[in-house]
């Protein structure tokens, strides 16, 4: 058998050749040839486990791939063609399995599987035939193409590949140097073969998991120098107020307890040196961004790695209110002035424009009047500048909506609840009014006339908030329990008549007298 590294499964399958051998020689039973096909029943089920783990670790390599493309894309490559070039060997020595397993009526019955001649045939006739040097090109295709692209990183695998998969010629027991294909494949049972061929893929799928192993260790270990590392200004929060004690720390990408810095430098100061992490506490500074610089220098071997610190935070003016938004009630209304706080964080003083959009005196105060505005929606252009001269801006849009529809007041009682039941002298002597339910804003409205109409008889036009005489007169006719309408009330806001309301509700009276 081929010389070199051995893998103890490797040896147990040598041994069992011997055994073979031995066992022909003093013509024993079959029995043996079930001891070779149970060897190659192992030897698939463990092919079986290694696929599945070089199918996992591509998966988790393609993950990887995905979330850092710099670091792990070129590894991804790299895999991808020991991939490849393993599987072409690797289903081209199954299609060699194929061929002499279809030979025998049942390939479960190994005792059946004594004979030779299939691939004594296929390879061997005085000489290596046509089959049996395309099955050696392929064996040495993928050796040599296997050590070119591990090159000269992983000695161990390269080693390990160029003995399983040597086709150099064999020394014999007499001496003789013989073919490879002669020595392996040429007058062995069937079964023997088939067991070669799978150790073999076995082989192959071992080596594969090995690259990938090794592969993987060495980006982890390069990940791992110090070299790699960045140094990050954690604060213990994202912004602070101007006159607050700025807090935070400086950590490396990967935090470890047992680094000591030889020095430390923040903001052109020397900080005292302390372990795998550095304490920040300064006075924060002005309202506006604010930088972090410096390095921190450790030993790495005989040399000083300096590792930049770079970062920065905002300092903001300290608010003494929240600032609480409904995001789908942003809506102003025609025919009222719209109160409006507009501001930016951090910004002292900005600049708002929109149609119908003014000042109302006080900083961040502002009255907008969209009633002359035709279309359905306004925006709010707000920009300010920065303490550091950067020009911030932001918009906002807001929805135009008309007042709702006012509802007739009699009284103190609307119509808002359906029929209202009063005495007769209460509708006598009762303003009529209109009023705007639930509504945000507190309107004034005045009413300029009305109808009054008693059932069963003609509507009398009023004019003023109050029944005339003829209206009362009309009253004076009706029965108890009977009903009476005010309707087509005309109705103003206060301040603002030019400003045309919904049609109010009307109201509907049941007399109790």
């Amino acid at each position: 058998m081929a010389g070199g590294k051995q893998t103890p499964r490797q040896k147990m399958v040598n041994l069992m050749y011997l055994v073979f051998i031995a066992m022909m020689a003093l013509n024993m039973s079959k029995e043996v040839l079930t001891a070779f096909g149970l060897i190659n029943e192992s030897l698939v089920e463990a092919n079986e486990n290694a696929t599945q783990r070089n199918t996992a670790f591509m998966a988790g390599l393609a993950e990887k791939a995905v979330e850092q493309p710099k670091t792990y894309v070129p590894l991804q490559e790299k895999a991808k063609q020991v991939q490849t070039i393993s599987s072409k060997l690797n289903n081209y020595v199954a299609t060699l399995k194929e061929g002499g397993l279809a030979t025998v009526e049942d390939a479960s019955n190994y005792e059946l599987m004594d004979n030779s001649s299939y691939y004594d045939e296929k390879f061997y006739q005085s000489k290596v035939t046509k089959e049996g040097a395309e099955f050696v090109a392929e064996v040495d295709n993928y050796r040599d193409q296997m050590i070119a692209l591990l090159g000269e990183n992983y000695p161990e695998i390269i080693a390990e590949v160029k003995d399983k998969f040597s086709t150099d010629k064999v020394t014999n027991s007499k001496g003789e140097k013989i073919d490879w294909i002669y020595y392996n494949f040429v007058g062995y049972p069937l079964v023997a073969s088939i067991t070669k061929f799978t150790q073999m893929q076995n082989s192959i799928k071992t080596i594969e998991n090995e690259i990938f192993s090794k592969m993987l260790q060495g980006e982890q270990a390069s990940q791992l120098s110090m070299s790699n590392y960045e140094a990050i200004v954690v604060p213990t929060k994202t912004a602070f107020f101007s006159g607050e004690q700025f807090e935070g720390k400086v950590v490396l990408g990967r935090f470890d307890n047992t680094l000591t810095f030889d020095k430390v430098i923040v903001n052109e100061k020397e900080l005292e040196n302390q372990t795998g992490q550095v304490e920040l506490k300064f006075p924060a500074g002005n309202v506006g961004q604010q930088d972090i610089t410096g390095e921190l220098q450790f030993k790495e071997g005989d040399s000083i790695v300096s590792i930049p610190i770079k970062s920065s935070y905002t300092v903001i003016p300290e608010p003494n209110s929240a600032v609480i938004s409904a995001d789908k009630m942003n809506v102003v209304y025609r025919g009222v002035k719209n109160p409006m706080t507009i501001s930016i964080p951090g910004v002292p003083s900005v600049n708002a424009n929109a149609p119908g959009l003014s000042s109302a005196g006080k900083a961040g105060s502002y009255v907008m009047d969209v009633t002359n505005v035709k279309s359905r929606e306004v925006k709010i252009n707000v920009s300010g500048e920065l303490p550091g001269g950067k020009t911030v801006s932001s918009s906002k849009v807001f929805r135009i909506k008309e007042i709702p529809r006012p509802v007739g007041v009699l009284g103190a009682k609307d119509g808002s609840n359906g029929i209202i039941r009063m005495s007769r002298n209460q509708v006598e002597v009762s303003p009529v009014g209109a009023t705007l339910p639930d509504f945000d804003f507190d309107l004034k409205l005045n009413v300029s006339g009305f109808k009054f109409q008693v059932t069963g008889k003609p509507a009398v036009q009023v004019s003023g908030n109050r029944l005339t005489g003829s209206a009362k007169a009309a009253l004076a006719g009706a029965k108890r329990g009977s009903t009476v309408q005010i309707f087509d009330i005309k109705a103003t806001i206060s301040g603002n008549g030019g400003y045309k309301l919904p049609k109010v509700a009307p109201l509907v009276i049941e007399l109790t007298n």
